[in-house]
């Protein structure tokens, strides 16, 4: 499950908490992967890949 969450959010600039959850994401594990450093929340429900840049 986390590989296709990075990957959807590496394929978009952004992914929405809806974009990971239509996937089969649960919403819990958003959190997880954001301390495991896989994802960087950047706003409300909005999240991006760690090894993107920021623009």
């Amino acid at each position: 499950m986390r590989q296709r969450a990075v990957a959807l959010a590496q394929e978009q600039e952004v992914v929405r908490t809806r974009d990971l959850t239509n996937i089969g994401i649960p919403r819990c594990y958003l959190a997880r992967m954001c301390n495991e450093g896989l994802l960087i929340k950047v706003g409300y429900g909005a999240y991006r890949a760690a090894d993107q840049e920021a623009t």
